[in-house]
């Protein structure tokens, strides 16, 4: 496993095609001003020796010595040893609403963006917790089981969308349900299942699944995304609106965010309800909520003992920069026999 440091160091590859542009330029100059002096026939003769192969290799030496130069600046390593860390934490399940609802805009971007950016937040404010992510719409499917890998969940969270579930709908019991086979210890009291929705459940058992979570130790936080006036849900085509979705009357679907629903499913399993409108608000109430609960021991196998590899780029480049300043502008014995271009001699 490989990870890189200073990332931000990438940038300096923009300077690779400024040298190349800069080549290109100088030797349109270049034959501009030649071609002003003497033809070319009389430019081979004056100057019989001038290499054409070489100054083009001396611009890829420029061009490979500044990617050497990047890369051992950004300094990737490598992890050398897999070791058992044994930690604290709880268990956290983020059941992500990714119904067609969540594309209206009532709230920005919209609601699933803005429920991706919550859990984004939530994750990088948790330490050694572990963590687990569902999808669900009209059915409810395992994204992400119960992990360490803050990076992971961030990846499969990133790539969540509307599109992933045909069923369509609101299914939350079915996410509740989906859940408790996330747990893997039945005598934990650490449980947690964090709903994102705008609350427009389809089913009718939502309460009575979160009673029977409560019974089996989890803790339901349930976040609402969206507005109580609600909004239409866009139709759209390559981020162009082309419409908003219709009932079968013909008239435009508004959604509203239902808290009746998620405030009734938090208040049966021992939860609270957040509105996520303000995300700094929703992570610092998790966060002091989960704070105050007990933490479980477990154990996790991380990569450990990273070590640095930058010497191997900065070496690289500072050889192909070395080699170029022997790279002269002349012809050589060897290159005069292999005769890239078809020159006569």
């Amino acid at each position: 496993m490989f990870k890189l440091d200073e990332k931000i160091w990438f940038w300096t590859l923009l300077a690779i095609p400024v040298i190349v542009l800069l080549f290109l330029f100088l030797q349109i100059w270049r034959r501009s001003v030649q071609r002003k002096f003497a033809d070319s026939g009389l430019l081979k003769r004056l100057s019989p020796n001038r290499s054409i192969f070489k100054g083009t290799l001396k611009m890829l030496v420029w061009c490979f010595a500044f990617l050497f130069l990047t890369l051992g600046l950004v300094n990737p390593k490598i992890g050398t040893k897999l070791e058992t860390v044994r930690s604290q934490g709880v268990d956290i399940v983020f059941a992500v609403d990714v119904s067609k609802s969540m594309l209206a805009e009532d709230i920005a971007p919209n609601r699933l963006d803005k429920s991706k950016q919550l859990v984004t937040q939530i994750l990088n404010s948790l330490a050694s917790d572990r963590v687990g992510i569902i999808a669900y719409a009209g059915k409810a499917f395992p994204q992400l089981p119960i992990t360490t890998d803050y990076a992971a969940a961030k990846m499969f969270l990133q790539n969540m969308n509307t599109d992933m579930l045909s069923s369509q709908g609101t299914a939350i019991h079915e996410a509740i349900e989906l859940a408790k086979t996330y747990y893997d210890d039945e005598e934990q009291t650490n449980k947690i299942l964090i709903l994102i929705s705008d609350g427009e459940d389809h089913g009718d058992s939502a309460r009575t699944i979160a009673e029977e979570a409560a019974d089996e130790g989890i803790r339901i936080f349930t976040i609402g995304v969206g507005e109580a006036k609600g909004g239409p849900i866009p139709l759209k085509k390559n981020g162009v609106i082309l419409g908003y979705k219709k009932d079968n009357q013909g008239e435009t679907v508004i959604t509203k965010l239902d808290e009746s629903t998620l405030k009734t499913i938090a208040e049966e399993a021992n939860g609270v309800y957040i509105n996520g409108a303000n995300t700094s608000e929703v992570v610092d109430t998790i966060k002091d909520l989960l704070d105050k609960m007990d933490k479980q021991e477990f154990e996790s196998k991380q990569v450990a003992d990273f070590k640095d590899q930058f010497q191997w780029f900065l070496g690289f480049a500072l050889f192909l920069l070395f080699l170029d300043i022997f790279l002269l502008d002349r012809k050589t014995g060897w290159l005069k026999r292999l005769n890239l271009f078809n020159e006569n001699f």
